[in-house]
Formats: C-alpha cells, sequence, structure tokens
C-alpha cells in the first residue's frame, strides 16, 4: 500500500456539488457540443428550438431573429408564450423553472407538445447559463412580463410591466466571452442555412433573419431574409436540385401517417451519379440515416422493381440492385417520432424499429400509385436506372482488375506511401499533400511515429461528373483509396473499422491551385466517402501565407491582417528593416519551417470538416463542381471581392 501521510484527504467535504447552472459553465460541451463557432450557433437553434415546438403543437407561425449591432441576438415568437404561473412542486415561476434549471420543460408532458427536438428540455437554460446577459419577454393571458439573467443568475425577477393583445416569447442574450474565448461574433450564413431548413420543413412557420450590425451590409442594405415555403419538403427538393438537370417535371411528394408515425417525403431523379438523401426526425437532421431511411429505401426499391417487372422493362443478365435504383435520386425524408431513439457515433442516427415499417407501408403505397399513375416518369426512371446498373458492373470489373494488378504488384500500400510506425488508428494522421515538393518537406519534417505523408501529383478527378468506374481508373484516387484502408461508395451503414488513420488531413498551397484540389477532395470525400466526415476525421492543414523577419527576430501570419498587425508591431519595437515573404507553395518552406507551423500538435491550427448543415454542402458541391456552369459563373461574381489571385 502507499503512503498516505504526505497526501491531501479525500473526504466528504472534497465532493464537489454544482449547484444549478453551475455545471453547465464548468463543461459547456458537455452541453452544446463545443465552444467554438458551431457551439455558439447551437445557442440559437436551442431557443429557435422552443419556438418550432409551439408550431408542432399548432400555436405558432412567424418567427423572427435579429442580430443586433452590439453583437446580441433576440428571437421573437408568436406563440402562447412560457408559462409565469408557479409551478406547484418547485414553489417558483414556471418561466425561471425552465430558463434555470436543467431537464424543465413542457416537452416532457406529452399533452403539451406531441413532438419536439432539441436537447430534451436542457436548451435553453444552457443558453442563460452560457450568456453574458440574458432576458425573456411573455406575452400572456394579456399581460407582459419581463426577467433578467446574467451567466444564469437572476439580476431582475419576474416583474408583470405592462398589457397586450398578443401572445408570443422575446428573448434577448449575448454570448459570454469567457465560455466563447475564440470568437462571439454571430455568421449570418450559418444562421440562415439552419433558419431555411427548418422552414423548409414546417410550411406553416414564416422566419425572418435581420443583421443590423456594420458588417452585415450588402449593396448599402442590412442583410434581411424571410423564408416561407407553402411546398415544404417538395420546395426543399427543388432547391436542393436547383442547379441539377432532373428527368421528371415535377418532385414527387408522399405523405401520410402509419402507426402514429407521420411521414413526409419528396423526391425527384436528376442526371448526376449521387444519392442525395437528407432527413430528419422531429426537425433534428439524422446525418447518419437510421431506421427511417432503411424504410424509404426497401419501399423505393420494392416499388420502382414491381413497376419494372410489370412493364418488362428490365432486360438483358444485368443485376440490378437497390444501389442503382438511388443513382441520380435526391430526396428528402421527414418524420415526427413521439419518443426518438437516436444512436451511432454521433447521435444522430434514428434506431427506432418500428419506424422503419411505417415509412416503407406509406412509401410503398403512394409510390407505386405514382408511377401507376404517370408511367412515362416511371419508364424515363427505370432507363436511368439500367445505366447506373450498367455503370456499376464496369466499376466492378474495373474494381476486380485493381485488385488483380495489386496483387500482381505484391498488393501492400501505394509505393510514394510514407507510411507511420505505429499501428494505431486513434493515434495515427495522414497527410494528403499537394506536389512531390511539399511532400518531400513534409516527409522530412515530420513525426514519423504517428505522422504519414501522401503526395499527390496533380489533380485528382471530379467525381461529381464521373461514374465509379471512372473514379477507380483515377491513380491518384486509388492510391488514397488504399492508404486509407477503404473503398469507395461507403454509406450510413458502412464500417470504419478498417480505417488505418483517424486524422486525414489535407495540405495544399495557399494559391487557386490549391484551393482547386482541396475542392476535388472535399468533393470526394463528401460524395464517396461520406462517413469519414461524419465520423469527424477530415481536417483542413492551414499553412502560413506569410513569413515576416527583423534582424534575427522571426515570426508568421496566416492572413493580411495577422502581417499588418505584426509589421506595425515590429516597426513600432525596432527601426530595424523588416522583411515579409508570401509563400507561394508548401514547398518553398523547409522542413523545420513546415514542421513548426503546419504539422507539429502542439502549434499548427487544423480546421475540422463538419457536416452541420449538409444541404447547403450539397449544393455547393454541386455549383462548384457540377455540370452547369451559370450557377458557378454567380458564384465568382458574388465572391470574386473576397478572392486572393495570385498573377
Amino acid at each position: 500500500m502507499s503512503n498516505k501521510t504526505d497526501k491531501p484527504e479525500y473526504k466528504a467535504s472534497n465532493i464537489q456539488v454544482l449547484e444549478g447552472l453551475e455545471a453547465v459553465r464548468k463543461r459547456p460541451s458537455m452541453y452544446i457540443g463545443d465552444t467554438g463557432t458551431r457551439g455558439l450557433h447551437h445557442l440559437i437553434n436551442e431557443v429557435v428550438d422552443n419556438s418550432i415546438d409551439e408550431a408542432l403543437a399548432g400555436y405558432c407561425d412567424k418567427i423572427d431573429i435579429t442580430i443586433h449591432e452590439d453583437g446580441t441576438i433576440s428571437i421573437v415568437d408568436n406563440g402562447r408564450g412560457i408559462p409565469v404561473d408557479i409551478h406547484p412542486k418547485e414553489g417558483m415561476s414556471a418561466v425561471e423553472l425552465v430558463l434555470t434549471k436543467l431537464h424543465a420543460g413542457g416537452k416532457f408532458d406529452k399533452d403539451s407538445y406531441k413532438v419536439s427536438g432539441g436537447l430534451h428540455g436542457v436548451g435553453v437554460s444552457c443558453v442563460n447559463a452560457l450568456a453574458s446577459h440574458f432576458s425573456v419577454e411573455v406575452h400572456r393571458d394579456g399581460d407582459v412580463y419581463i426577467m433578467a439573467f446574467e451567466k444564469g443568475v437572476t439580476t431582475q425577477p419576474l416583474e408583470k410591466v405592462g398589457t397586450t393583445d398578443i401572445t408570443g416569447t422575446k428573448i434577448i442574450f449575448k454570448p459570454d466571452p469567457e465560455i466563447f474565448t475564440q470568437t462571439t461574433e454571430f455568421k449570418f450564413e450559418v444562421i440562415a442555412d439552419r433558419m431555411r431548413e427548418l422552414a423548409f420543413l414546417n410550411p406553416q412557420i414564416t422566419i425572418t433573419i435581420t443583421d443590423e450590425r456594420d458588417n452585415g451590409e450588402e449593396n448599402g442594405e442590412k442583410l434581411h431574409v424571410e423564408y416561407h415555403y407553402e411546398g415544404g419538403v417538395k420546395d426543399f427538393v427543388k432547391f436542393l436540385d436547383e442547379n441539377r438537370d432532373p428527368i421528371m417535371p415535377d418532385p414527387i411528394y408522399i405523405g401520410g401517417e402509419a402507426e402514429g408515425v407521420p411521414v413526409e417525403v419528396a423526391l425527384q431523379y436528376n442526371q448526376s451519379y449521387t444519392e442525395n438523401v437528407h432527413s430528419f426526425v422531429n426537425n433534428i437532421n439524422t446525418h447518419e440515416g437510421g431506421t427511417h431511411i432503411s424504410g424509404f429505401r426497401r419501399a423505393l426499391t420494392r416499388a420502382l422493381r414491381g413497376f419494372a417487372d410489370k412493364n418488362k422493362l428490365i432486360k438483358g443478365k444485368i443485376n440490378v440492385t437497390g444501389e442503382d435504383f438511388r443513382e441520380g435520386l435526391t430526396t428528402v425524408v421527414s418524420i415526427k417520432v413521439a419518443e426518438p431513439q437516436f444512436e451511432g457515433q454521433t447521435k444522430t442516427k434514428l434506431g427506432n424499429s418500428e419506424v422503419q415499417s411505417a415509412v416503407e407501408g406509406v412509401v410503398y403505397e403512394k409510390l407505386s400509385e405514382y408511377f401507376e399513375q404517370n408511367p412515362k416518369v416511371g419508364k424515363a426512371v427505370i432507363d436511368k436506372v439500367m445505366k447506373a446498373a450498367e455503370a456499376r458492373e464496369a466499376a466492378r470489373k474495373a474494381r476486380q482488375l485493381v485488385q488483380r494488378k495489386s496483387a500482381m504488384a505484391g498488393g501492400g500500400l501505394p509505393g510514394k506511401l510514407a507510411d507511420c510506425s505505429i499501428n494505431d488508428p486513434s493515434h495515427s494522421e495522414i497527410y494528403l499533400v499537394e506536389g512531390d515538393s511539399a511532400g518531400g518537406s513534409a516527409k522530412s519534417g515530420r513525426n514519423r511515429s504517428f505522422q504519414a505523408i501522401l503526395p499527390l501529383r496533380g489533380k485528382i478527378l471530379n467525381v461529381e461528373k464521373s461514374h465509379n468506374n471512372k473514379i477507380l481508373e483515377n491513380n491518384e484516387i486509388k492510391a488514397i483509396l488504399t492508404a486509407l484502408g477503404l473503398g469507395v461508395d461507403l454509406d450510413e451503414n458502412s464500417d470504419l473499422s478498417n480505417l488505418r488513420y483517424h486524422k486525414i488531413i489535407i495540405m495544399t498551397d495557399a494559391d487557386v491551385d490549391g484551393s482547386h484540389i482541396r475542392t476535388l477532395l472535399l468533393t470526394l470525400f463528401y460524395r464517396k466517402m461520406l462517413p469519414l466526415i461524419a465520423g469527424g476525421h477530415v481536417y483542413i492543414a492551414t499553412p502560413p501565407l506569410y513569413k515576416v523577419t527583423q534582424g534575427k527576430k522571426m515570426e508568421y501570419a496566416w492572413d493580411d491582417d495577422a502581417r499588418d498587425q505584426i509589421l506595425a508591431r515590429m516597426k513600432k519595437e525596432s527601426t530595424k528593416k523588416v522583411d515579409v515573404s508570401r509563400y507561394k507553395g508548401l514547398g518553398e518552406m523547409n522542413p523545420d519551417q513546415l514542421w513548426e507551423t503546419t504539422m507539429d500538435p502542439e502549434t499548427r491550427t487544423l480546421q475540422q470538416v463538419t457536416i452541420e448543415s449538409a444541404a447547403a454542402a450539397d449544393r455547393l458541391f454541386t455549383v462548384l463542381m457540377g455540370d452547369t456552369v451559370e450557377p458557378r459563373r454567380e458564384f465568382i461574381e458574388r465572391n470574386s471581392k473576397y478572392a486572393n489571385l495570385d498573377i
């Protein structure tokens, strides 16, 4: 036994009990995911979720969000207003209870809310805890009530301040910089992406967003958008496919209810080679799919196969699979479940077994009926399916050829891969590096124990416009797949246990070509290996743009603002000449510099690639990498003022 005499005592007084919202402030990431940009915007989502729950219950149809000049956010709805009467058990007003106690809210009472999203009663109290200032204004039963808080502590008790002829709740808050140390600045486009999504999923609602900040101006006017979509999920599919070439006149809408589960589905086939599924449960984006998607896919395959067999449209000896029936399909699946059970790596995969049969039943019946009434559309879809089956067969042969060549060459890893020495994927990382020159510096500068380097020659194939057989013929893509230990066409059920590195880091030059290569790689991962992004395995390295030297002093700058600040400081501190060098490429850095700035885990900055807004990502990849030129030209014209061109 160890000697205890020189160690502090451990007794009851050492046990800490965190009262009220202290636990949230102590460990904020447990409640909102992180304290970076993603967690910051999650605060808005939690407040809006309460308004959406009011809408689902039939009491709210308007939500107004305003970003004020001082960085505060106000969210106003016209719901019933948070109750203000005294809770019989807790002895405090219901509004104070909801805002100061975890797991308190009407979502647990199924008489109040049949279904709800959010964090099961945690949300708005967490926002209160993590805000430097938080106030609520309730319009209810003809009266107006206000209450205020700082960091979750009541500063102004609930008070009746007037009368009103409307109902609703107004919440104003400002994120606490002590918690959100990276940034407290909200991004208009991030808020807009999520609110647009909610407006599509809830056609009864109108959502407005106004940015009153100076940086919110565009063409001299404040940014303001209003989202309202009468067509609901059908309009959502039109929005997603706006820059694709559809093969049907209009998206198919399916609505119904089975086993107590309301089901809404909209789908449309286009000329692309990818399946784009966006699924939601109680307005929560289920990135990893689940039983509702399994039910949808089974119904789609059954309905199309039944139509094809009845009309003798499948000819030849090609075996048509479920995968073929989904090529070029864009679909939105939205369901409401009273008691959702989430699982998966990021808790966004639905596990309720009863949902699969409910969705399958509704979709199969309505889809079969649609194709019976619209045989021309059905035949166009089956023609697309047959082409997909032929391409898949060609891809299978290409894959077999690749495997045979690998076996003849001795198999194993790509010859240009400089692998790491440890075999634990959770502690290993691979850099996908642009060019042999940068690859050489990275190989020399890396930590060989856990960092692998794969140099890429030239630009990989644009998978947005390519069939799998063409993808598998691309040497650089083959090298990436082999090095990672994975194949193509992963879906939400794919096993990532063979993944050889848990950090996949894209490292390209900070120029136009480097940006293009990075976009091509992200398109490959998003379209063909989405579980890698969903699992948090994909990162972007951020090498410095400038080296600033003054005598023996040297500093790095990652953008123009940082460069200017360093220049100003150096000139103020000394009269010695200051030299500024711009790195045209990673190959210009010697191995020590590359390690210090971009590869050392202690000093580097990595951007993790996430799919917080899958719909926005899907649309952007289609614009940038798809066949249609006009949307890409408009995007470039709209964003050209932000581009840095090396000319």
